[in-house]
């Protein structure tokens, strides 16, 4: 019931979100029908960056008026939370990469992992710089297929920063 409602959710508020020039993650609703959580994920529809207050703030009260148009399907109260998927959103496809891009990330494969800064991702392949102390960054070209598990790792000092690489 809970995902029939989340699917129609989604089919409401995709546009909403897409006329705020960002991308639908996801709609989740839980808890019993008198107190809902409706969770709405919002993110950039590509590439590095990130989504501002401002914008979250405006992207909120859309969404928001939009779910207030379909009281056949969230009746009773609800408390509506939009987000964005934040640093722990686990990497699965070419655009979580691409938004990934000059972060820190490691990716694992049946072969092992590799830890290494997105430089570039393409249609298949994710191309990462490893780190090494000596003799600068080892390039890595992991095929998209073959990644099993992707997270980007917290950085207290990006790269760049203070005059360090």
């Amino acid at each position: 019931m809970a995902n029939d409602l989340a699917a129609r959710l989604r089919e409401v508020l995709d546009p909403v979100v897409a006329a705020s020039d960002l991308y639908l993650e996801g709609v989740e609703v839980t808890g019993p029908a008198r107190r809902r959580l409706v969770r709405v994920t919002v993110d950039l529809p590509d590439g590095p960056g990130g989504v501002g207050s401002d914008r979250l703030g405006d992207v909120s009260h859309a969404v928001s008026e939009a779910l207030d148009g379909v009281h056949d399907a969230l009746e009773g109260s609800y408390l509506l939370e939009v987000t964005t998927p934040g640093v722990s959103r686990p990497l699965t496809e070419a655009r979580h990469f691409r938004r990934a891009e000059g972060r820190l990330v490691t990716v694992h494969t049946a072969e092992g992992s590799v830890t290494g800064r997105v430089v570039a991702v393409d249609a298949d392949t994710v191309h990462l710089d490893e780190e090494r102390r000596k003799g600068g960054p080892v390039r890595h070209e992991v095929p998209l297929a073959t990644i099993t598990k992707g997270c980007v790792e917290v950085e207290l000092r990006r790269a760049g920063e203070d005059g360090e690489a």
